[in-house]
């Protein structure tokens, strides 16, 4: 939690995130998936255990990295509405990291494209999280249904933040520009909308 004594803001920022990580979890799952035991994994426990840990480091890694832009809009947006920032103050905090990650960076992994790509991306999280900040509830879907009033208005939101992730993994794409890297963006982008889709019908009841 965000303070000692819990707020119902702080409860509903923990709410959110949580629902982000669980997302962000999920569909590591399906990118990183641990390869068939061999018979030295089940005979020399010693490599087992480092393949295991490969694999969960990796999972955690792509956890973080999806999770990035959604924590420092969250993050700004529980301040715009806690502590009364406004939205050029917040978004040129995160101008400002992201500044300093691109500076430090010294592999050319992090590019100026991507970052600005990553900036309209956080540009859209702020005004989606502080609807939900501010709407009535406590758990995520309360949250959503109470935010967005029909699932038409936040799949029609989710179709905004599908185009904007979209251009950031384009920016992304003309960094690395391999097939594989192509190949894993792909798959990601689905696996993402579906599980979205799935949770807004969830939200919405349009299934049970």
């Amino acid at each position: 939690m965000r303070g000692i004594l819990p707020t119902v803001l702080d409860t509903r920022f923990e709410a959110i995130l949580s629902q982000e990580r669980s997302l962000a979890k999920a569909v590591a799952a399906t990118m990183v998936e641990m390869n068939p035991l061999t018979v030295w994994d089940l005979m020399m426990l010693p490599v087992f255990f480092i393949n295991f840990l490969k694999f969960r480091r990796a999972r955690e890694a792509f956890t973080l990295n999806f999770l990035f832009t959604k924590k420092l809009a969250l993050e700004a947006a529980f301040d715009m509405i806690d502590k009364g920032k406004t939205k050029e103050e917040v978004l040129a905090r995160i101008e400002n990291k992201t500044g300093d990650i691109l500076d430090s960076d010294t592999k050319g992994i992090y590019s100026e494209n991507i970052r600005r790509r990553q900036m309209e991306e956080i540009n859209l999280l702020i005004e989606h999280y502080c609807k939900l900040l501010q709407a009535e509830g406590r758990d995520y879907a309360s949250l959503v249904k109470n935010a967005y009033q029909t699932e038409e208005n936040y799949t029609a939101f989710l179709q905004r933040l599908k185009l904007v992730e979209k251009e950031v993994n384009r920016a992304a794409k003309q960094t690395v520009r391999t097939k594989t890297a192509s190949a894993m963006v792909s798959k990601m982008e689905k696996t993402t909308e579906w599980m979205r889709m799935a949770e807004a019908e969830k939200i919405f009841g349009s299934i049970k």
